[in-house]
């Protein structure tokens, strides 16, 4: 498991920790670090209604962190997150699959609108004369 993924990982915290929020993503940085990972990104995204209620709350606020590792910090931080009474939820997906086959099509399209002829100038041209023939 030496290979780097790329997981996205959304927390949701209680709303009554509006001060705490700062300091649970950096300690949550912090465990990524230990273990080998890093944080590319770390984004707080402001408190939201819940779709549901979670714990009596009917809104929290979401923290976006998109990291690279190995899987193990993963495993750590899930752990770390399942015992903190301030987390209602969290949810990590593995990205870098995903990604690798978007940007996979994205060349295939640019690659086959480098083919193509451009269709725009050559179909006017042709009815341009075709209308000056008739007159």
């Amino acid at each position: 498991m030496d290979t780097q993924r790329q997981y996205e990982v959304v927390f949701i915290v209680d709303p009554t920790a509006d001060d705490e929020v700062g300091r649970l993503t950096d300690s949550f940085k912090q465990v990524i670090t230990d273990q080998g990972g890093t944080v590319t990104k770390a984004e707080t995204m402001g408190k939201r209604q819940l779709a549901y209620e979670i714990l009596h709350q009917k809104e929290g606020t979401f923290v976006l962190l998109e990291i690279e590792g190995s899987g193990r910090e993963i495993a750590e931080l899930e752990r770390r997150m399942r015992v903190n009474d301030r987390i209602l939820r969290y949810l990590t997906v593995r990205v870098d699959e995903d990604r690798r086959r978007a940007q996979k099509l994205k060349d295939r399209r640019a690659r086959k609108a480098a083919k193509r002829p451009s269709s725009g100038a050559s179909c006017s041209a042709s009815r341009h004369s075709r209308t000056a023939k008739r007159n």
